[in-house]
């Protein structure tokens, strides 16, 4: 019991320090995109001396508040929403406003490692980190008139009221925004990051594997075999298929048949000239047969 009631008290203690801290894995309840913050309350914020910025002491991350939006940075990226909790958008290196990369080494609550030996009143050397690219595209992003800084935005303290279970989600943040907060970013880096609304993933495009093409083949033209009727349609009596004369000949059913003995010439040809003389000479020498006989 003795060693049960000491655990109590350590879990007790231990609360209200918890409560201040960031809670570092995959926010649980929270909408949209979640970067691994989930603040149980609306957290304090500090302003960085001489920066329109404000920093928060108590969290073990890198918190920021600047110009009516939140900013974090956590794992090499820039986030930043518009309220406290998220969600946030990824916001690449060439967009972060020079005010924010201005902010010096020493109010990174969890700096990374590449900071160490960095000076900690002066801004992190992110030509250093990003690249000459990234240098040549922001050139002077540290060089700025200290006395023409402009003075900080006000703070949303109205979002203290949303905690827990009460905090809205995406699609009522912005109507609670603008009820409730009627500051206009002066910033053109953060005025971009208003205007452009929160983008859906891209659907997967789907992939279809091409299928090789067949060879088209020219179409045969139908053709009957020879001596062949052609094929008889369906339903309908076969139609007699009439057979050719032979040898050319063309026969007439009305012309009568030749006598036997009886010799036809060819049709188309003409009777020689001798045996029509043969007929002419036999037809007189039977007439005068006749005549002899006495026969009329």
């Amino acid at each position: 019991m003795r060693y049960l009631s000491i655990a109590i008290c350590l879990l007790l203690g231990s609360a209200p320090s918890a409560m201040a801290q960031v809670s570092v894995g995959v926010g649980i309840g929270l909408p949209g995109m979640s970067i691994g913050i989930n603040l149980p309350a609306y957290p304090q914020l500090t302003r960085v001396p001489g920066y329109p910025v404000y920093y928060a002491p108590g969290l073990n991350s890198n918190y920021f508040f600047y110009d009516g939006l939140y900013w974090v940075y956590q794992g090499d990226n820039w986030y930043a929403s518009s309220w406290y909790n998220g969600p946030w958008r990824l916001v690449g290196p060439e967009l972060v406003p020079v005010y924010v990369l201005r902010i010096p080494v020493r109010y990174y609550r969890a700096p990374p490692m590449y900071f160490r030996g960095w000076q900690p009143d002066a801004p992190p050397r992110w030509g250093t980190h990003w690249g000459n690219d990234w240098q040549q595209q922001r050139r002077g992003w540290d060089q700025w008139n200290r006395r023409a800084t402009p003075a900080p935005a006000p703070l949303p303290v109205y979002q203290r009221q949303y905690q827990g279970e009460r905090y809205p989600q995406a699609p009522q943040q912005q109507q609670l925004r603008n009820q409730n907060y009627h500051y206009q970013p002066r910033d053109a880096a953060v005025r971009q990051q208003f205007q452009e609304p929160a983008r859906p993933p891209a659907p997967a495009v789907r992939q279809l594997t091409p299928q090789p093409m067949q060879p088209v083949r020219p179409a045969q033209p139908h053709t009957e075999p020879s001596g062949m009727p052609p094929p008889r349609p369906q339903g309908g009596p076969a139609a007699p298929h009439p057979q050719a004369p032979r040898g050319g000949d063309e026969v007439h059913p009305s012309a009568p048949p030749p006598r036997a003995g009886q010799d036809q010439p060819p049709k188309g040809r003409a009777a020689p000239q001798e045996s029509r003389q043969g007929q002419g000479q036999g037809q007189r020498r039977d007439k005068d047969e006749e005549r002899g006989s006495g026969r009329p």
